[in-house]
């Protein structure tokens, strides 16, 4: 008797066990192949759409990139004093928009811009000059940037929903999320006395030419 019990019990494993793995098979199917093959960018319809999503990744990138060594010249100068945790949470959250950016570039092999050995260079000089004219310096150079970043995202944003918004609503989300950052970043430099540094607006003019300029050759180059 327990010896057909066993028999039984082996029989019912045969059986069942493989409709269970079908079963188990035909769930797993639908959910393999209505995952998305792309994380923030959707590939590239054709050379022109490739083109241009190369060209928003890799000014993108730059910007965020430029910006993270910008903060790292003022903490250099600014990190031990009373400013320095603002500036520092200010580049935490550059570095997080340059990571995201990173992983972006590499997961659709888009390179980055040539130009990356002189705005290390340039970014941080531009960040350690400002920040050695005080509190007041750094932060109308975080307003000059910041603005004209907020802006360059804000005309990205409006192109991309020119196109196509369902297409692109995961880059979009990225982007908009950066640049809220960006014009709070702005925000808190106006609130810390940035309007007060004798030649602001001077100041303020040059760098964002400066900013227009590199965007331009960053797209390209």
């Amino acid at each position: 008797m327990q010896r057909a019990a066993h028999t039984a019990l082996y029989d019912w494993s045969q059986t069942v066990s493989p409709m269970i793995r079908q079963c188990l098979k035909s769930r797993a199917g639908p959910l393999q192949l209505s995952s998305r093959a792309y994380s923030v960018v959707p590939p590239p319809r054709d050379s022109e759409e490739k083109e241009m999503l190369d060209r928003i990744l890799r000014v993108d990138h730059a910007g965020e990139y430029g910006a993270n060594r910008i903060y790292a010249g003022q903490m250099a100068v600014l990190g031990r004093t009373r400013t320095g945790p603002l500036i520092q949470h200010m580049w935490d959250q550059e570095k997080k928009h340059l990571e995201k950016f990173n992983e972006i570039l590499a997961e659709n092999r888009v390179r980055p811009t040539a130009l990356l050995p002189l705005w290390n260079v340039a970014g941080f000089l531009l960040g350690a000059s400002t920040a050695m004219l005080g509190k007041e310096g750094a932060m109308a150079c975080t307003v000059a940037v910041e603005e004209s970043i907020s802006e360059h995202y804000n005309s990205q944003i409006r192109a991309l929903m020119e196109k196509d918004p369902e297409r692109y609503t995961e880059l979009l989300q990225v982007i908009k999320e950066f640049r809220d950052d960006e014009m709070e970043h702005h925000d808190t430099g106006l609130e810390h006395e940035a309007e007060s540094l004798p030649g602001y607006w001077l100041l303020k003019n040059a760098i964002q030419l400066g900013c227009k300029a590199a965007i331009y050759v960053s797209q390209r180059v």
